[in-house]
């Protein structure tokens, strides 16, 4: 949006203890988490910015194969407004990605680590996808994947609106860090390994809870925590 909300994958900003935001005039911000679904691989981040240009979001459902398809990214990280071209190569592949089924736009466009949480566009410079992974393998080229925009709007309106997504079981509103070597616990001053709270959404169900950033998460329902994996398994199940 215009005053500073983002789209992104989850994938990207899963675990982070700081998000940063740089435009490509080169002024940076930090951003705040508003809200995360990994079902879809999608995430929400919002900047203290007005007047921005924001997306116009297309139909993709009117996407044809074999039409033209236009990727907008920061490939390798280093290589930010970077523009790819190809076609919208199929429709509705079945993708399973970090355990999670997906149907995803596929396109030729080329698609590098990095483009992750990038735009796919139409013709008209409508985005109609939210680039999302390239095909196992760094050497196979010409299949790169996105999230259909008409799959991701709902998720997007409720992630700006609730922070959370309804009917994902429970969801605590928080970022974690798991510290599994004594480098990450000199890093962030604790004594022993865990699963740690580094940030909680606001109005979140953590911080109506009491949860509160440096908590470290032992058990859920007398089940004990090693991963921040685990955590999200036991959650979907409430």
């Amino acid at each position: 949006t215009t005053n500073g909300y983002i789209v992104t994958n989850n994938h990207v900003i899963d675990n982070a203890s700081k998000i940063s935001v740089r435009l490509k005039n080169g002024t940076s911000y930090d951003a705040t988490l508003i809200g995360t679904d990994a079902k879809t691989d999608l995430a929400i981040i919002k900047i203290e910015a007005d007047n921005l240009q924001a997306a116009v979001l297309g139909d993709s459902d009117r996407l044809q194969v074999g039409e033209l398809a236009v990727a907008i990214g920061n490939p390798l990280g280093e290589l930010g407004g970077t523009v790819t071209s190809g076609i919208i190569s199929a429709l509705d592949r079945e993708i399973v990605l970090d355990g999670e089924s997906m149907n995803l736009l596929q396109t030729s466009a080329a698609i590098n680590p990095g483009n992750s949480g990038g735009g796919l566009f139409d013709k008209n410079g409508d985005l109609v996808g939210v680039v999302v992974a390239k095909s196992s393998g760094e050497n196979v080229e010409g299949l790169g994947f996105a999230i259909p925009i008409n799959d991701a709007k709902d998720v997007i309106n409720q992630l700006m609106s609730k922070g959370y997504v309804e009917g994902r079981g429970i969801t605590l509103g928080v970022s974690l860090v798991n510290i599994d070597n004594d480098q990450m616990a000199a890093y962030y001053r604790v004594n022993k390994y865990g699963v740690y709270i580094v940030d909680i959404i606001s109005g979140s169900n953590a911080e109506r809870a009491g949860l509160k950033a440096g908590d470290c998460i032992l058990t859920v329902n007398g089940t004990s925590i090693k991963t921040a994996n685990d955590l999200k398994d036991l959650l979907a199940t409430l």
